[in-house]
């Protein structure tokens, strides 16, 4: 990656997480990476363009860090537990202004966009990964725990702007055992 490009993700990246997609104009963009807007546009041919690489370097961080949990834990249960720890770690942050995908689906609804095709293709992955540490632990019902661990992760991160963070990511860590546990009815009576 050049230089010119690095600068101009790191700008897009803190602004438009910071502010929001709509809000961050390219001249912003630009100004705060310091180039030219050839350079901008050689590197993002539309804004589209620089909104789908911002998402991606926020993407690609993710999944470099589940990876580092995995390839560490002994276990998919500890995985699991650690990655809930990694979010509430994320929410605790200064500046944290929620999941960089929530916040990019809300600004971009239409399924066909690029933005939204982005937010869906990672959390899509986010669900399967969540589904294969889960099947791991040997309990019923992977998916179903997969779902409710990313529908409080949703939970969570959408909350942590709005309130002190420590309640709520002890709330969500409780949560994560619980599902940890999980059993559903339909074996837990057979």
């Amino acid at each position: 990656m050049s230089e010119a490009r690095a600068r101009l993700l790191r700008a897009a990246t803190r602004l438009f997480y910071a502010e929001g997609l709509h809000a961050v104009g390219v001249d912003r963009v630009i100004a705060e990476a310091q180039v030219t807007r050839a350079t901008l546009y050689r590197h993002f041919p539309s804004k589209d363009d620089l909104l789908v690489a911002y998402l991606t370097e926020v993407d690609e961080s993710f999944r470099a860090r589940v990876a580092e949990v995995r390839a560490a834990e002994s276990s998919s249960a500890r995985s699991i537990q650690e990655i809930g720890r990694t979010i509430a770690s994320d929410i605790r942050t200064s500046g944290f202004r929620g999941c960089a995908f929530l916040n990019a689906a809300a600004e971009y609804p239409d399924p066909e966009h690029p933005v939204h095709r982005a937010v869906l293709a990672h959390r899509q992955w986010f669900l399967e990964t969540m589904v294969d540490l889960f099947s791991g632990t040997g309990k019923i019902d992977p998916e179903p725990a997969a779902r409710h661990f990313v529908m409080m992760r949703d939970g969570a991160m959408s909350a942590g702007c709005l309130t002190a963070p420590e309640p709520l990511c002890e709330t969500f860590l409780r949560g994560v055992e619980g599902l940890l546990t999980f059993r559903s009815r339909e074996a837990a009576s057979s």
